[in-house]
This record gives structure tokens, C-alpha cells and sequence, in this order.
């Protein structure tokens, strides 16, 4: 799996600003904002660290699958299955 962040980082107090009744209704459910911003967050790093390298890539991408599509995969003539 990859590390997106120091996981043992310390953490940081931050101001947000959140919609109050969403917020309340969160408390009253005993939901840990925390948790869920920091997962949350972690979730949107990675994803859009994946897009911007799908973008910068994209070029070979094309180039490797357009290979694959001329002349196929390194030993496709003695694979048995």
C-alpha cells in the first residue's frame, strides 16, 4: 500500500468552517469530525495525486497501449491460457 503522509505526523489544531446544523446533527450523533475530515482528506490527496499523474502520463499511456494494440504482449505466442 501506498503512503500518502506520515501517519505519526503530530496534529495540528485548524480552523473550518462548517454548516451549523450539519455540525450539531454530527455531535449529536457522537461523530468523530476529526476522523472523518482527516479520511476524507486523505481520500481526496489521493485521488487527485492520481489524477495529475494519469495527466502527466497520459501521453505514454497512449503510446504503450497503442504497442500493446500493434504487436500485442511479450510472450503472448507460448502463453496457454
Amino acid at each position: 500500500m501506498l503512503i500518502l503522509y506520515n501517519l505519526n505526523a503530530p496534529k495540528k489544531p485548524t480552523n473550518l468552517t462548517i454548516n451549523s446544523d450539519l455540525l450539531t446533527k454530527a455531535k449529536e450523533l457522537k461523530i468523530n469530525i476529526s476522523s472523518v475530515l482527516e479520511n476524507a482528506l486523505a481520500e481526496k490527496v489521493k485521488q487527485t495525486k492520481r489524477d495529475a499523474w494519469l495527466l502527466e502520463n497520459s501521453e505514454s499511456i497512449v503510446a504503450y497501449n497503442n504497442h500493446i494494440s500493434d504487436f500485442g504482449v511479450f510472450g503472448d505466442d507460448v502463453r496457454t491460457f
